[in-house]
């Protein structure tokens, strides 16, 4: 019996990691021709028009500057050039008063990779700095000299370049899904806190806490693909015209950033309320009724800042502050039948997350403060 059910979960496991991969394998179909196409080209273009013999670093320099990271290609295209000629210039010096050998080659690379760490943080950088420095001591130096490999990289990332400018995938795509991922992980944890409030549960809110604590991997995430974004916006003329929408998500995700802070801020606060019965019954149930509420606010918000269509994407964010508005004007002590102190603070956390969720929405800050209650 014991196999049969091992044999099952692994063939529910190999069935998973299939359809995952022929789902992110056809979401890459296009980005793989268009790296296939741009590292044969700079291979051609360095071997039949420079007359360069073998040029390698042509073709892997321009797939490391598209490849699939999230990175703005501009740098890593610097990155590559830069690492690539400095490298070859360490080498070269290094092993003209060192002399060639193993232990030179270990000296040389220990001394390469330090150099680069120094100059930038660029993992790209450090790995072309390190990997020419080493080859220069290692193998002979290709036809036309040691500096002909620097020319190849400068080949590969300008063919990155170009394929950037004139083949551009539409820079809104990425910032789009990562906002709705981040923004569903918000709803998610104001509706886990709605939960603990209604059953009582301060586990609840503490796993509400910890889901909270987890989005941080996808802000950086989102905060990569918008400067990525903003390089394709400013370099490709089909759509510099979105600049300001990418202007405004990035805007936008600031505030997001803060409502996650200040989300855990929240239910670590109310783990403790829940934990000493500090709200009534009515202020339980008002206090749920309001997170559940923004939690919908906040699925209305997300559907207008990953929306493609303006028409649409200006009537979601509306609608989005309408609901804001009403929810921010309940979000006072006394209106939500809030009678002791630790309450009162669970009300009081709340307030901020409020403002920047309208601030997200498009509300300017002094009109969002005002929206709530005075005190």
């Amino acid at each position: 019996m014991a196999p049969a059910i091992g044999l099952s979960a692994s063939a529910r496991f190999l069935r998973g990691r299939v359809r995952t991969g022929l789902v992110r394998s056809r979401n890459s179909l296009v980005p793989a021709i268009q790296m296939t196409a741009c590292a044969v080209g700079a291979y051609a273009f360095a071997e039949y028009v420079l007359g360069h013999s073998g040029p390698l670093f042509a073709a892997t320099s321009s797939l490391i500057s598209l490849g699939f990271s999230r990175d703005p290609r501009l740098r890593r295209v610097i990155e590559v050039g830069l690492g690539c000629t400095i490298g070859i210039v360490v080498g070269d010096l290094l092993l003209h008063w060192l002399g060639a050998g193993m232990w030179q080659a270990a000296v040389v690379l220990l001394f390469s990779i330090l150099l680069a760490r120094f100059l930038d943080s660029g993992t790209i950088f450090t790995t072309q700095l390190g990997l020419q420095s080493l080859l220069v001591v290692l193998l002979p130096a290709p036809a036309g000299g040691p500096f002909t490999r620097s020319i190849d990289a400068i080949v590969g990332g300008v063919f990155a370049l170009l394929v950037t400018v004139l083949i551009p995938k539409d820079p809104r795509r990425e910032p789009r899904n990562d906002v709705k991922k981040l923004l569903h992980e918000l709803a998610e944890v104001l509706r886990e806190c709605a939960s603990a409030l209604s059953y009582s549960d301060s586990t609840q809110a503490w796993h509400a806490l910890i889901r909270g604590r987890n989005c941080q991997p996808l802000i950086d995430a989102m905060r990569q693909s918008l400067r990525a974004s903003g390089e394709v916006a400013t370099l490709a003329p089909a759509y510099r015209r979105h600049r300001d929408e990418l202007d405004q998500m990035e805007q936008s995700l600031d505030y997001i950033d803060l409502a996650l802070r200040n989300s855990r801020v929240f239910a670590r606060r109310l783990t403790s309320a829940i934990n000493h019965a500090a709200l009534s019954d009515d202020a339980t149930q008002n206090i749920a009724d309001v997170l559940q509420d923004t939690a919908d606010a906040v699925d209305e918000l997300s559907l207008g800042l990953a929306e493609v269509h303006d028409g649409v994407r200006r009537a979601h964010l509306r609608t989005a502050r309408t609901e804001l508005r009403e929810i921010a004007g309940r979000l006072h002590p006394r209106l939500l039948d809030v009678q002791r102190l630790e309450g009162e603070t669970v009300v009081m956390l709340f307030r901020p997350l409020m403002v920047d969720l309208l601030e997200a929405a498009g509300v300017d800050s002094r009109e969002a403060r005002d929206i709530l209650p005075p005190l």
